[in-house]
């Protein structure tokens, strides 16, 4: 892989949602707009509430931040790029510009959430790391899978339709590593073995991206 093209890439992407900012405003809007659903309706939500109703808002907010990654790029585009770029310093970019972007959204919602339900969080590392991965994870899926999508019509109707089977045993263990952060400091936790799952499945996406993705992207 070109790893000096790399950096370039990623300005690229960055290039690209500013030019297009009004859906990530749109996205913003929908994570502000939930929040504000939960406070109108005066829910005093219980701790496995709030986590099940904050992990759904940072999934659907994932789904329309990465589901534009590929479907966006005309065909034109992708032709220009197929001929400068690496097609694993490619997607390499996307994933690493979505992880990020996903993390900021997932951050956003956890600030707001927790101003009008009182976040149940007594252990903001645990908490904190499993958003991280929870950005990285779904970054990597979406990202995959709107590269599929990108290439038959109705793509972001794919991405959803695709991504259910590979992100529900995502959502199901990060909902469980969320959960252990709602424990008392001082009470033993064994998250390991939830942490080694995810990373497995991460690193098991990651590879099925770097060897079908020039495939895909060649067709």
């Amino acid at each position: 892989m070109n790893w000096r093209s790399l950096l370039p890439l990623l300005h690229k992407e960055m290039v690209l949602e500013w030019r297009q900012r009004y859906a990530l405003s749109g996205i913003v809007l929908y994570v502000v707009s939930m929040v504000f659903v939960v406070y109108v309706a005066s829910v005093k939500p219980t701790p496995p509430m709030w986590n099940t109703l904050f992990w759904l808002i940072v999934l659907f907010a994932s789904i329309n931040a990465v589901v534009k990654s590929f479907v966006r790029e005309s065909g034109a585009r992708q032709l220009y790029y197929y001929q400068l770029a690496d097609p694993a310093a490619l997607v390499l970019a996307k994933v690493l510009y979505n992880a990020l972007l996903l993390l900021v959204l997932s951050g956003l919602a956890s600030v707001a959430f927790a101003l009008v339900a009182d976040s149940p969080v007594q252990r903001w590392p645990l908490f904190l790391g499993t958003l991280a991965l929870g950005s990285a994870s779904f970054s990597i899926a979406f990202t995959f899978i709107s590269a599929i999508a990108a290439k038959a019509d109705h793509g972001a109707t794919l991405v959803a339709i695709l991504s259910f089977p590979v992100v529900l045993p995502m959502l199901l263990t990060l909902l469980r590593l969320s959960a252990a952060s709602f424990a008392p400091e001082g009470m033993p936790l064994d998250t390991w073995a939830d942490v080694r799952n995810l990373l497995a499945v991460d690193a098991i996406l990651i590879a099925l991206v770097f060897v079908l993705f020039p495939y895909i992207w060649r067709d």
